[in-house]
């Protein structure tokens, strides 16, 4: 019974939950504009969390932005437009995944570069330590009769 009770404990600690903000009250009852409301939510960056979407965080910055992006969506405007309405309001630091552009080129290629940097700063210490080991394994004919002399002091004194 203690196994099952740990099974279920672990399980429940290690099966991920996404504990969705979003309250009825701020559902749209026409289901394919509520969608359409989700999939924009899980788009745009909560101000306040910053590493959270609209759709996933309790502060109320976040509650105001999904009934706008709501209200905007009620009032005809496409996902397109309510995208370019809210980055035009707070910037493009308001979206999750901010589009390719020029001001934006650092932000997408610095972690490639990061990581293609470090995969060739691994290789090129691989490919170090390989040749000193190498090296460090053979003696030179001069090391080889110093080491000989200092055994061969050693051994009287044993």
């Amino acid at each position: 019974m203690r196994r099952f009770a740990a099974v279920v404990l672990l399980a429940t600690l290690v099966i991920p939950t996404s504990a969705l903000a979003v309250t009825p009250d701020e559902m749209l009852k026409d289901p394919a504009l509520e969608a359409r409301a989700r999939d924009l939510s899980r788009e745009l960056r909560c101000m306040v969390c910053q590493n959270q979407s609209i759709d996933d965080s309790e502060a109320p910055l976040a509650k105001d932005l999904r009934l706008l992006v709501r209200e905007r969506l009620t009032q005809g405007d496409s996902d397109k437009q309510v995208l370019d309405f809210l980055v035009a309001r707070y910037g493009e630091f308001v979206l999750l995944r901010p589009s390719l552009q020029w001001h934006t080129l650092l932000l997408w290629g610095l972690p490639p570069a990061v990581l293609l940097g470090g995969m060739i700063g691994l290789f090129v210490m691989a490919r170090r330590r390989r040749t000193m080991a190498g090296s460090l394994l053979v003696l030179s004919a001069a090391e080889q009769r110093r080491i000989d002399e200092l055994i061969d002091r050693q051994a009287p004194e044993r």
